[in-house]
C-alpha cells in the first residue's frame, strides 16, 4: 500500500506571475504564453479550462487594472533608479542622469507587454479566492 502524498497548495504570487487562473491556480489566464504576441496581448479564454472560472466576471472588469499596472510601471522605475544609484551614481555634474532616464524608458517599453498582464493577474486575484478543490483534481458535481 502507496501512502498518499497530499497536494501542496500552489502559492498566490506563484500563479500570479504564471498567469493562472486565481481559483484553481492551474489553468491559464491568457491563449498565448508569448507575452510579445501583440496581436493577442491580452487575449483570454472566456473561462478557465480547469475549473470553468469566468475570466471576465463582468463588463469592464479589468478597467481597474491601469492602476496595477501604473503602480508596477512607479516600482519598476524605483528599482531601476536605485540599481542605477548604486552601480553607476547621479551627479549633477555630468549627464548621467538623463543616461538613466533614456534608458529607463526604452526598458518599460519593453517591459510593458510583461507589465500588462501582470497588472490583469493581480487584478483578477484581488477578487476570485483560491478553490482547494480544484487543486485536489475534485470538481463540483
Amino acid at each position: 500500500m502507496c501512502a498518499q502524498k497530499p497536494h501542496a497548495a500552489p502559492g498566490l504570487m506563484s500563479s500570479v506571475l504564471r498567469n493562472k487562473c486565481p481559483k484553481c491556480r492551474q489553468g491559464n489566464l491568457f491563449l498565448s504564453s508569448n507575452p510579445y504576441n501583440l496581436k493577442k496581448i491580452t487575449a483570454m479564454p472566456e473561462q478557465c479550462p480547469v475549473c470553468g472560472q469566468a475570466m471576465e466576471p463582468e463588463i469592464g472588469f479589468y478597467y481597474g487594472t491601469g492602476y496595477v499596472s501604473y503602480g508596477l510601471s512607479i516600482l519598476f522605475c524605483a528599482l531601476s533608479f536605485i540599481l542605477w544609484v548604486l552601480l553607476i551614481g547621479i551627479s549633477l555634474k555630468d549627464n548621467r542622469i538623463f543616461w538613466w532616464l533614456g534608458i529607463n524608458i526604452a526598458l518599460m517599453i519593453l517591459v510593458q507587454p510583461i507589465l500588462m498582464r501582470m497588472s490583469r493577474s493581480i487584478w483578477i486575484a484581488f477578487f476570485v479566492k483560491y478553490d482547494p478543490k480544484y487543486s485536489m483534481g475534485l470538481k463540483y458535481s
